[in-house]
């Protein structure tokens, strides 16, 4: 995967987002092996602390189960993944009717540009 990176704002916040995207899109599959640290950095082209700042958030949020023998997985709470899905596309959503609504559309308009897209 390309990595898209920018300097506007932390490279370590960029990273655990894409991550985040990637594991709630079903790259790496529930219960699966997560790659290693290195390996992810060296993918990415950056420092592999700043690659492990992206890792350590990302358990935070509950998507990655550290352990010290086997690495890290992907959490098997499936629960916890609809509902982070979920919520980014809610954000999506909200991005887009703010966008449509700054160009004129009304709320009818919207639903009846989204309906009619999706027929």
């Amino acid at each position: 995967m390309p990595w898209k990176l920018s300097s506007d704002r932390p490279i370590w916040l960029q990273l655990q987002e894409q991550l985040k995207l990637q594991i709630l899109a079903g790259k790496y599959a529930s219960g699966e092996r997560f790659p290693s640290v290195r390996d992810l950095a060296s993918e990415a082209a950056v420092n592999p602390n700043t690659m492990q700042k992206a890792l350590a958030a990302l358990e935070q949020d509950g998507l990655l189960i550290g352990s010290r023998t086997n690495g890290r997985t992907v959490t098997t709470d499936e629960s916890l993944l609809l509902s982070m899905r979920d919520q980014i596309a809610e954000q999506l959503f909200q991005e887009l009717e703010n966008s449509l609504k700054e160009l004129g559309y009304s709320e009818d308009e919207i639903k009846i540009a989204i309906m009619k897209k999706y027929q």
